[in-house]
């Protein structure tokens, strides 16, 4: 599969002055007496890949959807390219509509074909013309091997073809930022490689993309700085191989030996 590029080379963290994509300051969000985010701060820059990892319950998915406006927040800010989207007066839609998301179930719409499925928030939400929407749709299927599907509807794609389509639906529309909570998660184990060689793609082709994973290899070889939650606090953050290979904190290096076989922290 070839590169999907939908922006600039990597670059990292931003240089100084250099607004970042997503900046999160605070961020404290309970559900009743269960405090899930206990003051987040984070800055994602563009071109950057962001592995959020812990266990399940530390706050990865709910910190995702805050920042797709589907969870309020008790408290903090969240800026997307410099605006305050946790403003409440924000239009929620306009600000999703410049965020793409992809979570652990594909949610395709059964009743249009797999082009539609692609092409119809660039058609509805972003007024492009049918045609140039249908252009750019068919040239993502072809990136990813499923140009011959585009007009099949969705129960006659294995599991990890809808997630693909999943993922090209939400970058047809040149997001600002890609949201991705365990879009391995729902999959039998032989279909998980494929939508893994997407993420990567993207990643190289310098899409900026906040993930939540559980497949620790993967974000070892694809992000480029890991964050690791846990008890709705990040307890660690760092370049991706530095904290695979050293981890600084106890809670970091016991979380690790759990789920990581020893021959992924050589």
């Amino acid at each position: 599969m070839t590169g999907i590029a939908t922006g600039g080379p990597a670059s990292g963290r931003p240089a100084p002055g250099v607004e970042p994509v997503l900046s999160l300051r605070g961020i404290r969000r309970s559900f009743g007496d269960r405090r899930v985010l206990r003051g987040i701060d984070l800055d994602v820059s563009a071109h950057e890949v962001v592995a959020l990892i812990g266990a399940s319950g530390s706050g990865k998915s709910t910190l995702l959807r805050t920042v797709n406006l589907l969870e309020h927040i008790d408290d903090g800010e969240i800026r997307l390219a410099g605006e305050d989207i946790s403003d409440p007066r924000v239009d929620a839609d306009r600000v999703r509509a410049r965020i793409g998301a992809v979570f652990q179930h594909y949610n395709l719409f059964p009743h249009l074909s797999v082009l539609d499925n692609v092409t119809l928030a660039s058609r509805l939400v972003h007024r492009m013309p049918r045609a140039e929407a249908e252009r750019r749709g068919r040239d993502l299927l072809e990136r990813i091997g499923l140009a011959d599907h585009a007009g099949a509807f969705p129960d006659r794609l294995s599991g990890g073809q809808q997630q693909r389509v999943a993922i090209v639906r939400a970058i047809a529309t040149d997001p600002q930022l890609l949201l991705l909570d365990e879009v391995t998660s729902a999959l039998d184990p032989e279909l998980v490689g494929e939508v893994l060689a997407l993420v990567r793609s993207l990643a190289e082709g310098g899409t900026t993309i906040l993930m939540a994973t559980h497949e620790m290899s993967f974000a070892r070889d694809v992000a480029d700085r890991v964050v690791f939650l846990d008890g709705g606090l990040i307890a660690e953050e760092g370049p991706a191989r530095e904290f695979f290979s050293a981890p600084r904190e106890p809670r970091t290096r016991e979380f690790l030996a759990r789920v990581l076989p020893e021959s992924t922290e050589d």
